[in-house]
């Protein structure tokens, strides 16, 4: 009869995943974006600096709505820029209550808000530097800048739809 019970379902706790809650979720970007290749990020701020790369840092918390909300326009970035530019998405824990080791250090950056973004270009210089829900077009000119290559067809706006109640994607207007 346990078997049967198991096999059924019975007596399990559905999951619970919610895009408005600061309830951890499991990976946002998986989860709310449809994107888990963005975690772990590729590289580091400081090989980006060292490479003269232009990057883009957004820091987040998997059990924050702000970010989980933010996680398509991270997504649409990795779309929009690909391989133009570093896009290290960093989850703050690990940043909280230690030393700033300089500027290639990315706590020497963050505000302790989440989201924030950061964008550098290739001299490690910040371009913007900006929290909250931060739109594509606020983003997008900025990465243009920092990588000297012109905005994408379209890709200077978006806004954000959901499609259901835990994914959303960026669409054009």
């Amino acid at each position: 009869m346990l078997m049967l019970g198991l096999g059924l379902g019975l007596g399990v706790t559905p999951a619970q995943a919610a895009l408005t809650t600061n309830s951890y979720d499991g990976n946002i970007y998986a989860l709310y974006a449809g994107n888990g290749s963005l975690v772990p990020p590729r590289g580091t701020l400081e090989q980006a600096m060292a490479q003269h790369r232009p990057a883009v840092v957004v820091y987040y918390l998997d059990d924050a709505a702000a970010s989980k909300q933010f996680a398509p326009v991270v997504s649409e970035l990795q779309r929009l820029w690909g391989n133009k530019v570093e896009l290290i998405p960093l989850t703050t824990d690990p940043l909280q209550n230690r030393p700033d080791q300089g500027r290639s250090d990315p706590a020497h950056y963050w505000k302790g808000v989440i989201p924030q973004v950061v964008v550098f270009d290739s001299n490690g210089e910040v371009l913007l530097d900006a929290t909250g829900q931060v739109s594509l077009a606020k983003l997008n000119p900025a990465i243009s800048q920092a990588t000297g290559i012109p905005l994408p067809e379209g890709g200077a706006v978006g806004t954000t739809m959901s499609f259901n109640e835990l994914n959303t994607e960026v669409v054009q207007p």
